[in-house]
This record gives structure tokens, sequence and C-alpha cells, in this order.
């Protein structure tokens, strides 16, 4: 093997233009397990094959060294932020490296680069490699994760192509049909076999690698059999059902696998991580460990479940918990992954890893619903395989038992003695087919979920459909359900008053500057009641109080009524009803200005009659919000519910339906 020393030249230049050397990037990462094990002699990596060697020399320790490398290897998958490419990915213009390789480690290792092929090794003397002992590692997991981490993502579209060949199937059986006999009625029905019975084909490949069979082998055993005694129609029509129920069922994975894709892309990536002494680097979300501290930015999502261990803010949970109204969040606060950081720039303690978050355990939930079938489909799938045997055997069975017991002519019919033993075989094996069994079923739950999803209501599976029938307990979120979800400006209060249009006028031109969830609420409230914006000086968000501006001169305030006393030298805002639960409040101080904007989330009207039906059907309601408890209160008398559970997180919403 043949090793090149790293060109200091080529380094140079690119940290002249600000870009590191990709070659730098693995090299960096491989170096720091050099410094760590004195064992470690040479590592090559394999972009093609996706394949990693290690040489060692004496007595090494391969399982710590592995795990070095691992994760090593992993920083050197970072991506860059303005491509999505990594550098074990084999390609060469990827450039995120940001700790170049000391001069001590330029001047320990060489670089050996093929096309595919990449080796970082020691320099040595010439007659060591002899001694070397090569061993392979893993492929580090986090390699092209957006690639890797749906497992059955190809099943998103692949119902389009099933679809397709299912209704191919059909068109060509009515074609046979009406064409009843002759050259061209058999050659439609052929291509409607082949259109109809390649995906089962192919599953029944898969099963027969496995040594195994099931229906969906016997599915295609009825259907050529079908098509021997002439009875090409039952066999298409069988075929076309029996197609189009299976390209059914793939559209209904598909469609929550495009929604897992979905929460998995607009989660973090990256995450900012702050060393002891203050430096800060940017790592992938996965290599994230406990006790790590992680600096996140206002309109920031947070990367991982974490504490807050300096600064303040508020995050906006309505993603996870249906909490319409920003959350404050303070030192002591937990966060969870996937919700965002409205204002304050804050320091944070990982609590779990990212494979642990809120988040997801959210996707991992729902990759387990689309896999949980009705009771009968499992009933069906477990004794299908067993029921195809013994089909098969008997159908032999029978056909010698005609043959030879009978005396009936084995293959050709006649006038004189009926029916052949194949045909009367081939018969057997149509009717003794589970088709109603093996079609109803997927059928109804599809036709179900179908029915459902027209109506606004997603069924995560055939399970779901089944156990409706046997539910007495009905679970429910408040926001977006029994809620419209979205803040609505209830009143707007001056002190003394008289002055609501211009409180108005001014709160909605400082929150068209804001990107608070607050802010679309009274945003939308100044468009609908066609106010212009007022020109403002000098905005400043300040982070976890409100919004702060200068108009003709004067300072004005808007955000919470605490904060505006303590910036006001002298504090002017009057003592002012308590708003109702559920209610949020926004005051807001102009010189002699002063008044409030009350905000809420509306109960949906339909919402008392929609539980009224429930109670009528016999089924017991229970709300499971993330809301405050004055809210839940209040909504619980509101509706006349029988249960309500405020401030619970995801996993304590799953822990409350489990109970």
């Amino acid at each position: 093997m043949v090793f090149r020393a790293m060109s200091t030249k080529g380094a140079a230049v690119s940290k002249a233009s600000g870009i590191k050397d990709p070659e730098d990037c693995v090299a960096w990462s491989v170096a720091e397990v050099f410094d760590q094990d004195p064992t470690l002699e040479a590592v090559t990596i394999d972009h093609a094959k996706k394949s990693i060697s290690v040489a060692t020399i004496g007595k090494a320790d391969v399982p710590q060294l592995t795990e070095r490398l691992q994760i090593s290897l992993q920083r050197a998958q970072q991506p860059n932020e303005e491509s999505s490419c990594t550098l074990l990915s084999g390609a060469g213009n990827c450039h995120s490296c940001e700790d170049p390789l000391t001069e001590l480690q330029r001047h320990r290792i060489t670089i050996s680069r093929l096309p595919e092929v990449t080796t970082i090794a020691r320099i040595t003397c010439p007659t060591a490699p002899k001694f070397w002992r090569w061993r392979n590692i893993p492929w580090p997991k986090v390699v092209q994760r957006d690639v890797a981490f749906l497992e059955n993502e190809h099943e998103i579209d692949e119902w389009k192509a099933q679809m397709a060949a299912a209704a191919l199937c059909g068109v060509l059986g009515l074609v046979g049909y009406f064409l009843h006999h002759g050259p061209g009625a058999i050659w439609a029905f052929s291509v409607a076999y082949l259109a109809g019975g390649w995906f089962t084909a192919q599953e029944v490949r898969e099963k027969l690698c496995e040594r195994a069979i099931d229906v969906h082998f016997l599915m295609l055993a009825v259907a050529g059999g079908s098509a021997a005694i002439g009875a090409w129609g039952e066999g298409a029509t069988l075929l076309f059902l029996f197609s189009l129920s299976g390209a059914l069922e793939h559209f209904a994975l598909g469609r929550t696998q495009r929604e897992i894709r979905s929460l998995y892309h607009d989660a973090p990536k990256m995450a900012l991580v702050v060393d002891p002494s203050g430096r800060e680097r940017r790592v992938p979300v996965e290599t994230l460990r406990p006790g790590i501290r992680l600096l996140i930015k206002p309109g920031e999502q947070f990367p991982v479940d974490a504490e807050i261990v300096k600064g303040a803010t508020a995050a906006d949970e309505s993603n996870l918990t249906g909490e319409a109204a920003p959350v404050e969040k303070e030192i002591g606060s937990a966060v969870y992954a996937g919700t965002i950081n409205l204002w304050g720039a804050v320091e944070a303690a990982i609590l779990r890893s990212a494979s642990e978050s809120s988040l997801q355990k959210i996707i991992r939930l729902i990759k387990d619903a689309q896999h949980q079938k009705a009771p009968s489909q499992r009933f069906t799938d477990k004794f299908s395989t067993g029921y195809t045997y013994a089909i098969l055997l008997l159908s032999v069975a029978m056909f010698f038992v005609w043959w030879l017991g009978f005396r009936l002519s084995p293959w050709t019919s006649s006038a004189q003695l009926g029916h052949s033993a194949f045909y009367r075989t081939m018969t057997l094996l149509v009717v003794a087919s589970p088709c109603a069994l093996v079609l109803s079923i997927p059928s109804a739950v599809l036709a179900a979920i179908a029915r459902g999803a027209r109506q606004g209501i997603l069924f995560r599976g055939g399970a779901a459909v089944e156990k409706l029938a046997d539910a007495d307990v009905v679970a429910l979120d408040k926001t977006g359900t029994l809620t419209t979800g979205e803040l609505r400006v209830e009143s707007v209060e001056t002190f003394p008053a008289g002055r609501e249009r211009e409180l108005t006028q001014l709160a909605y031109s400082l929150e068209k500057l804001s990107t608070h969830p607050l802010a679309r609420a009274i945003t939308r409230y100044g468009k609908q009641q066609r106010i212009e914006a007022l020109d403002l000086e000098n905005f400043e968000s300040v982070s976890g109080h409100g919004l702060r501006a200068s108009r003709a001169g004067t300072i004005c305030h808007l955000g919470k009524r605490d904060w505006i006393c303590a910036e006001l030298s002298n504090p002017s805002i009057p003592e002012a009803p308590a708003t109702r639960p559920g209610s949020s409040e926004l005051w807001l101080a102009h010189g002699n200005l002063v008044g409030r904007i009350v905000l809420r989330d509306d109960i949906r009207p339909e919402a008392k009659e929609v539980l009224r039906e429930l109670s009528r059907a016999g089924l017991r309601s229970v709300v499971l919000t993330g809301d405050r408890a004055s809210s839940a209160e209040n909504l619980k008398s509101t509706l006349a519910l029988d249960d309500v559970r405020s401030e619970l997180t995801p996993e304590k919403k799953l822990a409350a339906i489990r109970q």
C-alpha cells in the first residue's frame, strides 16, 4: 500500500480561502483516535462499499477502538449548512470540518485517496505494515440520515404502481369478458393476469426464498386454476380485487410514512454545543449525550429535551402539547425537542439523547401504530400459512382420488365421463380458497378509513377501526379539537375608556414587526378592523417580556404588565379585573395611553353537541390537554365534561390513555 504525505500547500490554500480540505476533515477525525489509541495504525474508508477497515498492531481493545472511531467519524459526517452532503458519502465538495489538523498531527499521519477509498495511516517504518492486523468495523449509523431514517420510505409512492397495475388488470379483464372467446380474449385475459398478479408474485417469491408460503400463493394458484378450467373471467376478477386491495393498503401506509418523514425533516439536524471553556461548535443532533450544554438562539427549535441552565425565554409548544399560548421558560424549566424558542438566547443541559426525545417518541408512536392490523386481519395472517398447505395437500389428494378411485380421466373432460379429475381439483381449489375472507376484511377496513378521511378523521390502521366497537371512553385533545386552535382578540380595554382604537393601532403596528404567536392574533384583528400601521422607530424585542419602540419621541411598550411597570419611571398602569380562565392579556403603555388586549382560544360551536352525542351513546369523555389547570377547569365547567387532565406532555397523555 502506498501513502502520500499531506500537502501543506493545499492546506494553506484551503485555510486562506476559508474552506477546509475534505480530506482534512476525515483525517482530523481519525487523528484524534490515533492520539487516543497507540495500537491503531491505519484506517481505510471505502465510500462505495460503505465499509471501514482498521489496522492495529499489538494487543488492541477492539470494542473500545470501534466506539472511538464511530464517534469521531460521525463528526466527519456533519452536513454543510449550504449542502446536505456528507464527507463519508464520498462527495469531494463538502467542507464542514471546523477543526483543522494540528501541525503535530500533520507530521504524524499520511493520506492516500482514490476515487472511492480514503486511507489514513501513521507515518512509520516501511516494514511495519507487514505486522498490521486488519479488521472491519461497522459503518457509522448516522451516515445519510435523511435516507436511512425511514425503514419503509420506498412505500410512500409504491401504491401508485400497484394501483396502475390493478387498473390495467380491471380494464383488460373487462375487454376479455366482452370479447368472450377467441385469441383476442385470451390475450386480454393473459395481460390482465400478468398485471394483477405481478406484485403478488413478488411477495410469493420473497416467501419462497424464506421457504414459506401463505395465502398470496393460494391466490395465484386459484387464479391459475381458474384459467386452467377456462374460467378466465373469474380469475381476472379475483386478481383485480386482490391487487386493488394491496394498492389501497400501501396507499394508507405511504400516507403515514409521509407524515413521519415530514416530522423528521422538520426536526433540527444540528445543535450548537458550548464547551466548558465557552467555545461553540455545531454537531449532529444524533451525537448529543445527556449533560452536554447547548446554546439555543431565538427563533430556533430545541433539538433535544433539555433543562434551562442560563437565561430565560418562552417556548411555542403547540406542536407537542396543543398549548396555544407561549410557555414561559426560566432556569430549571424543561424544554422539549421540536418546540420553538421564541425570544431569549438560552443555554440548556441535555436531559435525554435525541433518540429518546419527545419528538422521536411521537414519531415512534406513529410508526408503531401504522403496523397495527385489525384483530381479524391478524387472525387470517396467523392461520393462512397452515390453511394454504392444507388446501394444497387436499387438492392433490383429491386429484388422485378422482383419478384412481373414481376412474375419471386425469386431464380431459368428456360428455360420457363428465369433468376430468384435474377440472374437479381446480374447482375444489377455487371453492376452498378463502378469497372472500382475505379480500373482505382489508376492503371493509380501508372503506372505513376512507370514509373517516372524508369526514376529517384519520385512523392509524385497521386495529383502531375494529376496536371502536368496544370503546367506552373517548379521549379528546383541547386545542384544535374542542377549540378552534387559534387565539382571538376577545376585548380591547383602555383606562380610562374611549381610546380603544388608538391602542389597537399601536399594538397592531408593533406586532406587525414581531414573530410571536400572539402577534398573529393581533395583526389579524387589526386587518379585520381596517387599521393602518403607524411608522415606528427603534423597534426592539425584549426577550421574555415584550416589545418596545418609539413613536413621536415617546417610547411605546407592549407586553407583560409587570415589565411595563418596571420600565416606566412613574408606573401608571392601574389594577384591572382579572381575565377569565383560559385567556391571555397584553398591556400597552404610550405616554398617557394605557390599556390591555385580552385574547382567548374559542370553543368550537359544535363541541357541546358532539359531547352530548357521545354521552347519549354511553361513552365517557376525557380531555387530555397540555394547557394550564385554570384553562382546563374552565373548559370542564363550560362543556360539562366528565374528566379533564391538564399540563400533560405527550408521554403523559399516552400513559393516561393506557391507564
